[in-house]
């Protein structure tokens, strides 16, 4: 759950020294939020209920965040390699990949 997005690429925050993380572009969970309230992503989530106790969320978030800005028509294997590092031990991860599937359909409507 220690995913941001730095330079527009998904990093552990827990490997990166402060040092290399000056100067550069640091997305967190935080800050996909939009200025109207949730991302989609984040709203998505909620809909397929693909959060229970919110431990791995953050981490997930900025995953998924991150492989819809590299890939906006990702498949089900796609999504499920990019998140192989977020442990989630409550939902499963069917309704994570339903959510991300969502998202992503809904973020190529919006464009």
């Amino acid at each position: 759950a220690c995913n941001v997005i730095m330079d527009g690429v998904l990093v552990n925050s827990c490997l990166v020294l402060a040092v290399e993380a000056e100067g550069r572009s640091i997305i967190t969970v935080e800050g996909i939020n939009t200025t109207e309230g949730l991302h989609l992503i984040q709203q998505k989530y909620m809909d397929h209920a693909a959060l229970q106790c919110g431990i791995c969320t953050p981490g997930l978030i900025v995953a998924t965040k991150a492989l819809l800005d590299h890939n906006p028509s990702p498949t089900e294997h796609d999504i499920r390699l990019w998140l192989a590092g977020n442990l989630c031990r409550c939902t499963g991860y069917d309704k994570i990949v339903r959510a991300v599937l969502d998202a992503a359909e809904a973020m190529r409507e919006n464009v």
